[in-house]
């Protein structure tokens, strides 16, 4: 596929991950039950690793220092914002999790900023708070208590825009999906070497479990992580930030869907905010400026 082509389909590549990851939500929550958290993602990402090498293998002789320090970066976030984000979902509600690793699409226009000197505009401040305010409300129950899997889920929205900043600025000049399958095979590492050292290899894996692995690794990783990358490379990365919030509204969908969760009116009003936003990061609301101006000229 060619550049013009990727370029026009990198908005909607980085929401099609996010409507995978969200499908994921419960499908985790019952893999964690059977598979150790660092098990899993060595799982996942052994075999993204493996599926990403096997179908672009012509591009491995493209590799080189360049692909291994920004794979060993991008790779050892994305590991750092997983385990973070798991080992808080243990220990805080699901909603929660969800509303404050969002926490990203707040943090990364100024990240950005700090690293690039590209200072955010108004549209990109205006729509980050909007879209937490909307994953707030969708995500949220009344319990606002903070214990420790809320600050480690916090940190991992951190490390998660870390990991969106360095995305943006290692995927420039080079082959994305040799980047991405690098960036597999690192994360893999440090999963394997913290499952090794601190879980018990699982026993007694049910077929369930092993369908779900199947699912996490195939589609919500060498999938959904290749979409966000090549996405991420010709997206504004606080735009990026502003669509991969999408995984919390999607996360609930689903729940709701399975009829885990009932659709209420805050949920209704937070994804009435969140498309808001997206109009508001994705236009900047020139629309509304241009019928202003075609009404004033109109009415002279």
């Amino acid at each position: 596929m060619n550049e013009t082509a990727l370029k026009k389909l990198a908005r909607p590549l980085i929401v099609l991950a996010t409507l995978i990851w969200g499908s994921t939500f419960v499908i985790m929550k019952s893999t964690l039950d059977t598979v150790p958290t660092f098990y899993l993602l060595a799982f996942r990402f052994t075999a993204g690793a493996v599926i990403l090498a096997a179908i672009f293998w012509r591009r491995l002789k493209l590799l080189d220092r360049g692909y291994l320090v920004a794979g060993a970066v991008m790779g050892t976030l994305l590991f750092a914002a997983y385990s973070t984000q798991t080992f808080g979902l243990m220990l805080t509600s699901p909603g929660k999790n969800a509303f404050l690793t969002a926490v990203y699409c707040v943090i990364v226009p100024f990240l950005y900023w700090v690293v690039s000197r590209q200072a955010p505009d108004k549209f990109n401040v205006a729509a980050a708070l909007l879209c937490i305010a909307g994953v707030g409300l969708v995500s949220l129950s009344a319990d606002f208590s903070v214990n420790w899997g809320d600050v480690l889920t916090l940190v991992s929205g951190f490390v998660y825009a870390c990991h969106i900043i360095a995305v943006a600025k290692n995927a420039q000049g080079k082959d994305i999906f040799l980047l991405t399958a690098v960036q597999f095979a690192v994360t893999a590492a440090w999963a394997w070497g913290a499952a090794l050292l601190f879980e018990h290899f699982p026993r007694g894996i049910t077929a369930g479990a092993a369908g779900s692995l199947a699912y996490l690794a195939v589609c919500a990783t060498a999938g959904a992580l290749l979409f966000q990358n090549v996405g991420q490379k010709y997206t504004p990365p606080a735009t990026a930030a502003v669509l991969l919030a999408l995984e919390a509204p999607f996360g609930v969908f689903f729940s709701v869907l399975v009829g885990s969760e009932k659709l209420t009116v805050p949920m209704v009003l937070g994804f009435a905010l969140i498309f808001i936003s997206i109009l508001c990061s994705e236009t900047k609301f020139a629309f509304l400026r241009r019928k202003s101006a075609g009404g004033e000229t109109g009415g002279g």
